[in-house]
């Protein structure tokens, strides 16, 4: 007569079936997402592999035998994985068509592809720009950095935002870098699909009237401006370590991961790069991206002389934004955001 497993036993395992589940159900969205055929034999597939799991435990009823079988299914399943490369080989959307890159000669940085578009609206749901030709090179004085702002945009929930980083080069010049997909022309973006492999990674550097005028006068999203408390020289060391990922970009493309590569953490990776010594705390906050500014504010990034409720009210600028023209975008940005503090 087969002894019964013990309690431990029991506990153990279901634990190992709570963790090939979870593991089972991720490998069988990617397999719906990421299969290069058409839509319906991907469900299929992807069905018949979600089948399989409860088939290696109903035909060989023996725990371990089931598992070392549903383990071998999975290598398989990873091995195809790794085998999925990006690339930068597409018929790219618009505004993500070319990869930024620039060189660094002392205190000169010379960037290509820095997108300057310009907007009009047909009607609220649509943004179109006007001309094929507005990206361009620009020269930037790496010794007159005077500060390092970051911009929170919020298109939906509370609790997730898209985070811009934008350096200050004084005289009213500004370059903004944004960490977004990059969509081809068939490809509209999923917060879904951004876990499967289907975006490639893309730095967009823009001017401000471009890259946040976008959000606050066309899209009508919730923008917040903060003025980050960072020295000189590590404001000066992130934007060469953005630079230094855009160049990669261009000789070895890599996807997009809506948790781990986004716009949010790959912030925290350039950041605990420029500073392993010390580098960024881990936090939820970094993933539930909505509330990046409130640990800002904890650790002294931002400034503290107001209370964070009232701090963050001042620092909305997209409803003054509204009101106000594309000339001089940037200098008014930060005019009206002075008077409202």
């Amino acid at each position: 007569m087969r002894n019964k497993p013990g309690i431990g036993c029991t506990i153990l395992r279901g634990g190992v079936l709570l963790c090939l589940l979870l593991v089972w159900a991720w490998c069988s969205m990617a397999l719906f997402y990421a299969l290069p055929v058409n839509e319906w034999l991907r469900a299929y597939l992807a069905f018949g592999f979600v089948l399989l799991l409860p088939a290696c435990f109903w035909f060989f009823r023996g725990f371990y035998k089931a598992l070392v079988l549903c383990l071998v299914c999975l290598a398989v399943f990873f091995f195809w994985w790794q085998t999925l490369q990006a690339t930068n080989d597409k018929e790219w959307a618009a505004d993500v068509a070319r990869i930024p890159h620039g060189e660094i000669q002392g205190d000169t940085l010379l960037l290509h592809n820095v997108r300057d578009f310009k907007y009009n609206q047909k009607d609220k749901t649509t943004e179109e720009w006007q001309g094929n030709d507005q990206w361009e090179s620009r020269k930037y004085n790496l010794d007159k950095i005077e500060g390092l702002d970051l911009f929170l945009s919020y298109w939906a929930s509370d609790h997730i935002a898209h985070v811009i980083m934008s350096w200050d080069f004084g005289e009213d010049q500004h370059l903004a870098i944004s960490i977004e997909t990059r969509k081809d022309i068939h490809q509209e973006y999923s917060a879904v699909k951004g876990f499967f492999k289907q975006f490639e990674l893309s730095y967009v550097a823009a001017d401000e009237k471009d890259l946040i005028r976008l959000r606050t006068n066309f899209r009508k999203e919730r923008v917040y401006l903060y003025r980050l408390l960072v020295s000189k020289e590590k404001t000066r060391a992130l934007l060469e370590a953005y630079i230094e990922e855009m160049n990669s970009l261009v000789a070895t493309p890599e996807f997009y991961n809506a948790l781990t590569r986004n716009c949010t953490t790959a912030i925290f990776l350039h950041t605990e790069a420029i500073n392993p010594d010390d580098p960024p705390p881990l936090d939820w906050r970094i993933v539930v991206s909505g509330h990046l500014d409130e640990l800002l504010y904890e650790k002294g990034l931002v400034s503290q002389q107001l209370p964070f409720a009232e701090l963050r009210k001042q620092s909305r600028v997209d409803l003054r934004m509204q009101l106000l023209g594309e000339q001089d975008f940037s200098k008014l940005l930060r005019t009206a955001q002075k008077k409202e503090q």
